[in-house]
């Protein structure tokens, strides 16, 4: 089980809330942004077993139809697709952006108009770590095409729009019969409206002389959302449609630790629940 770095959740909280589903500000100058809108999407990644899962991100696309004249930069193929400015490419370990922490890959401005999909384009640098051995990850189809995600949303002139990508590494790393690994990403676009987030952190016992790392795991009938606890036992689980949802903590086997489970975790839009210390 890997380890992750100690980063401060509550330090990142204010920075990532944006991005904990899909935001929309309307500030009534649309006389002034020229027929743009702005668009910001963020990676973040379900837990894995793995030491390291690293993706090459290339590029993000966006198929669009547009409203009218717009200032934005940026060529319209045929089929409607265009490149989003600024992309931060880049090659990233999944396994670093869990516990609530995610990964700013493209913050710009965009036509207004009808989206109808996203599409992450990856490169051919993606490799899983595992038990300290580095193997490489195949990824035929995203980097023929990308990867395509279903988005259908207008974005409205004057507006500000988030989303969040979050990565499903057990599910996408797929074993071939050759002893290889294929990534095949199974990928959650957050485009909820009125999404919220929920936080909290991990008590050990006090005679417990070890860094124990839980599975957190919210879940209701038709929603599944997990993270790790960081060093600090802290975790956020970002992106979480408005509604209730049972609450598991898993410890780490070698802490000897049990399960602790919470029913009723109410979560409401654009709110931040926060559940406090939980004593495991």
């Amino acid at each position: 089980m890997k380890y992750l770095k100690n980063v401060s959740i509550r330090a990142v909280m204010i920075a990532i809330l944006v991005s904990a589903g899909f935001v929309s500000c309307s500030d009534d100058d649309s006389e002034d942004n020229n027929g743009s809108a702005n668009l910001t999407v963020r990676m973040t990644d379900a837990p894995g077993d793995y030491d390291a899962v690293f993706v090459d991100v290339k590029d993000i696309k966006i198929q669009i139809e547009t409203e009218g004249e717009s200032n934005v930069d940026g060529e319209i193929d045929s089929e409607g697709w265009m490149s989003l400015s600024n992309v931060n490419a880049g090659i990233y370990d999944l396994l670093e952006l869990t516990g609530g922490v995610s990964q700013l890959l493209a913050d710009t401005e965009v036509p207004a108009g009808y989206v109808s999909q996203m599409r992450l384009i990856l490169g051919s640098e993606n490799s899983v770590v595992i038990n300290g051995a580095t193997k490489p990850l195949n990824t035929p189809s995203a980097q023929q095409s990308g990867l395509k995600l279903q988005l259908n949303k207008k974005l409205e002139a004057g507006e500000n729009y988030s989303f969040l990508l979050d990565f499903d590494v057990d599910q996408s790393i797929v074993t071939t019969g050759n002893g290889g690994y294929n990534l095949k990403p199974v990928i959650r676009l957050n485009a909820e409206e009125n999404a919220g987030m929920v936080v909290g952190k991990t008590i050990i016992p006090a005679g417990l002389e070890m860094n124990v790392q839980s599975l957190v795991k919210l879940q209701n009938s038709s929603v599944t959302i997990s993270a790790y606890t960081d060093a600090e036992g802290n975790f956020a689980l970002n992106g979480v449609p408005a509604g209730t949802y049972d609450l598991t903590i898993t410890p780490q086997v070698s802490s000897g630790l049990t399960v602790y489970s919470m029913t009723d975790v109410k979560v409401k839009p654009n709110e931040t629940t926060d559940l406090g210390e939980i004593e495991l």
